[in-house]
């Protein structure tokens, strides 16, 4: 029972010395200097309340422990469960930076410290700015660095109004990336794409989301050809492998169909129809346009799915006619032609799904604008190019 009481007696002193430092070291250093003194000694063990002498063997056990440390009287756990919050209130009330601590636990309390540098600020001049973060219980590191902070909104505008011109002039498809790629190529300022992201979520300037449509299996006809392709979307040289496919556009009076052929060199929108209905004249008048425009020599692929305008008589004569070579793609497979299906998405995300259109005449004038712009202005994230600029190139 004695060595229990005097293990809870030295962590009340191991508390004392952490919670009251160099005071408490000096009242004891004070209490047990008399230990040299002979043990009769009146000094040490005087009693301050009755002035009288304590010499009993028994009250000196009381007054020390078996470490030679003076005894603390007992103390209930609600006494030192109240000194504690004493003095925690006592150093938070001298702690000169109370209300930037605060402010890392409370929004109002932040509110309130920005409040003081604004005063702070204002009369910066005039008074001197250590004398006023006394005043105020604040720390001068806090003020300037909040100081510093105040250009960031200036920072954050003139980037706004760069990002607002970019998505202007693209209508609103550039996500952050192709934004950052256009910042760097058009106003030549390197931003952190963080910071892009950031605006733009900020002001709305977000491109549109992508919406998932489900593939469709066309039924199977009698040309059927092997596929070439085999998901080499990369080609060395312009005019090596070609792609096409066939899309619907929803109108007033009913759907329209668009056909077009992009080049898997530098994705160039080579030629494209849209007509009332998706008959195999559509497709074959839109490969007829793209070999009238390109000088194609002997060896050109042609990729598509498997829908029954290409796997008719008259796609296989024009294939034949023109000594292209075929491809197609695996039945229900759109990944074996997806550079033609993410022309056809990024079209309809960019463009067609955000307007309404009254016939075939709106449809063609909006494709015919945007089709302009993804040749000739819009920038690949892949090469940092439009791919009007690396044909030119490779040309």
């Amino acid at each position: 029972m004695v060595e229990y009481k005097n293990y809870h007696r030295r962590n009340f002193y191991a508390k004392e010395l952490y919670q009251n430092g160099a005071a408490f070291r000096s009242n004891l250093h004070k209490e047990s200097s008399g230990r040299n003194q002979p043990r009769n000694s009146g000094k040490l063990w005087a009693n301050t309340e009755t002035n009288q002498a304590v010499g009993s063997p028994s009250e000196s056990k009381s007054t020390k422990n078996r470490c030679g440390l003076p005894t603390s009287p007992e103390r209930t756990s609600e006494e030192n469960g109240s000194k504690r919050r004493y003095q925690t209130q006592q150093r938070s009330r001298s702690t000169p930076d109370a209300g930037g601590a605060a402010a890392k636990f409370s929004v109002r309390a932040w509110k309130e410290v920005k409040l003081k540098y604004r005063v702070i600020e204002r009369f910066r001049g005039k008074y001197s700015v250590e004398a006023m973060c006394k005043v105020f219980e604040v720390s001068r590191s806090g003020y300037y660095a909040w100081r510093s902070r105040q250009g960031q909104e200036n920072r954050d505008q003139q980037l706004f109004d760069l990002i607002t011109e970019c998505q202007e002039k693209c209508r609103q498809t550039y996500g952050c990336r192709r934004v950052r790629r256009w910042l760097e190529r058009f106003k030549h300022r390197r931003v952190n794409i963080k910071a892009v992201r950031r605006i733009m979520r900020k002001y709305d300037l977000m491109s549109v989301i992508r919406r998932r449509k489900p593939y469709t299996v066309y039924k199977q006809a009698i040309h059927k050809y092997t596929n070439e392709l085999k998901r080499q979307f990369t080609q060395p040289a312009p005019n090596r492998f070609w792609v096409t496919d066939i899309t619907y556009i929803h109108t007033a009076k009913g759907f329209v169909y668009m056909c077009a052929v992009v080049d898997l060199f530098d994705r160039m929108v080579l030629a494209y129809r849209i007509g009332n209905d998706m008959t195999t004249s559509l497709v074959t008048d839109t490969i007829r346009d793209a070999l009238e425009k390109e000088k194609v020599a002997v060896g050109l692929a042609l990729h598509s799915d498997q829908g029954s305008q290409y796997t008719s008589r008259e796609y296989f004569d024009l294939v034949t006619l023109y000594h292209i070579n075929p491809s197609m793609s695996t039945p229900g497979c759109p990944y074996d032609n997806a550079i033609m299906e993410n022309f056809f998405g990024t079209l309809k995300v960019e463009c067609l799904h955000r307007m309404k259109f009254a016939d075939r005449d709106d449809v063609q004038s909006a494709v015919d604008e945007y089709v302009h712009f993804y040749n000739f202005e819009r920038i690949d994230l892949k090469n940092g190019s439009t791919p009007f600029e690396i044909r030119s190139k490779a040309v």
